[in-house]
C-alpha cells in the first residue's frame, strides 16, 4: 500500500477532515477545576511535611511553595536563613501558594526535626550520603506522615541535620553534575511521594 504523507492527504480530498479537527486543545484556566484557598485548606492533605534548611534563593522558596500547593502538601517549615512570606520575590514564583500552603518559621531546623520525631514522624534528608536509599525504592507509608528536609543550594542539608534524620533519600542521577537545583529536587521527590501515596 502506498504511504500517504500529510501533504498528499490534503490534496486527495482529506483537507476538511484536518480543518475541522483540533488536536489536543489546551485547557483554559477556568476548565482546570482549581481549588480556592478555602477549598485547599479544607481538603485532605498528602501526609508529607517539608523542612527547608538554609535555602537562600527567594525564587527557589516560592517554587517549592507552588509545587507543595500542586500536590496538597501538609506543611512547610522555613528554617535558618530561609526567607519567609510575604516577599515579592517569593510571590513571583509561588503565585499565591504561600496563602494556601500551611507554613511556619523555626530558626533551628534541628528543633523541627526533634519535634516531628517526638510526634512519631520519620524525617528523611534529601541528600547524597553513604547508605542513602535511592528514591525509587522509597516506600510511602500511607497511614503515617513523613517529613523531607531540603537543604542549601551550595552546601545541601547540613551534616548535623543528616545525622539527626531517620534516613537519607537520594535522587538517582547519571550526568556530569550529580546535582539538582532545590526547586527541581523538590518537584521530583514531591511528585514521587504523591503518586505513590495515591496509587491503589
Amino acid at each position: 500500500m502506498q504511504e500517504l504523507g500529510f501533504k498528499n492527504l490534503l490534496t486527495r480530498g482529506y483537507r476538511s477532515l484536518f480543518t475541522n479537527f483540533i488536536p489536543m486543545r489546551k485547557l483554559k484556566n477556568n476548565e482546570l477545576n482549581r481549588k480556592t484557598v478555602a477549598n485547599f485548606k479544607e481538603a485532605p492533605k498528602t501526609p508529607l511535611i517539608l523542612i527547608l534548611d538554609d535555602v537562600r534563593s527567594l525564587n527557589n522558596i516560592g517554587s517549592v511553595f507552588r509545587t507543595a500547593d500542586a500536590f496538597l502538601i501538609k506543611k512547610i517549615y522555613l528554617c535558618g536563613i530561609t526567607a519567609t512570606p510575604p516577599h515579592k520575590d517569593i510571590h513571583k514564583t509561588a503565585l499565591g501558594a504561600t496563602e494556601s500552603v500551611d507554613w511556619a518559621y523555626q530558626k533551628e531546623p534541628s528543633e523541627v526535626v526533634k519535634q516531628l520525631q517526638t510526634a512519631g514522624i520519620k524525617v528523611y534528608a534529601i541528600e547524597q550520603a553513604e547508605q542513602a536509599l535511592s528514591l525509587e525504592k522509597f516506600e510511602v507509608n500511607k497511614k503515617e506522615t513523613s517529613a523531607f528536609v531540603l537543604g542549601n543550594e551550595v552546601k545541601g542539608v547540613s551534616q548535623a541535620i543528616v545525622n539527626q534524620c531517620d534516613a537519607v533519600i537520594e535522587i538517582p542521577q547519571e550526568g556530569t553534575k550529580h546535582s539538582l537545583n532545590i526547586a527541581a529536587a523538590a518537584g521530583g521527590v514531591l511528585w514521587d511521594f504523591y503518586q505513590k501515596f495515591k496509587s491503589p
